[in-house]
């Protein structure tokens, strides 16, 4: 090989990889922001006593439930 070629060579695959360090560069980003969501819950004492009521109900109903 002579020399002349290898310059070449050598030419060729540092622009290559110029090249591809430029289009790597120029790749899109994305980026997704959400925004905190507020939920406001108010738990009534009433809803307990349903739900306590129901499952003393169930409990008799199924006895061997758990």
């Amino acid at each position: 090989m002579t020399r002349p070629q290898t310059r070449t060579r050598t030419r060729l695959a540092l622009l290559g990889f110029i090249a591809a360090v430029g289009v790597g560069a120029c790749t899109p980003t994305v980026r997704l922001q959400v925004d905190p969501i507020q939920i406001y819950a108010k738990l009534d004492a009433d809803v307990r006593v349903r739900l306590d009521k129901e499952l003393q109900d169930l409990l008799v109903e199924n006895p061997n439930l758990f």
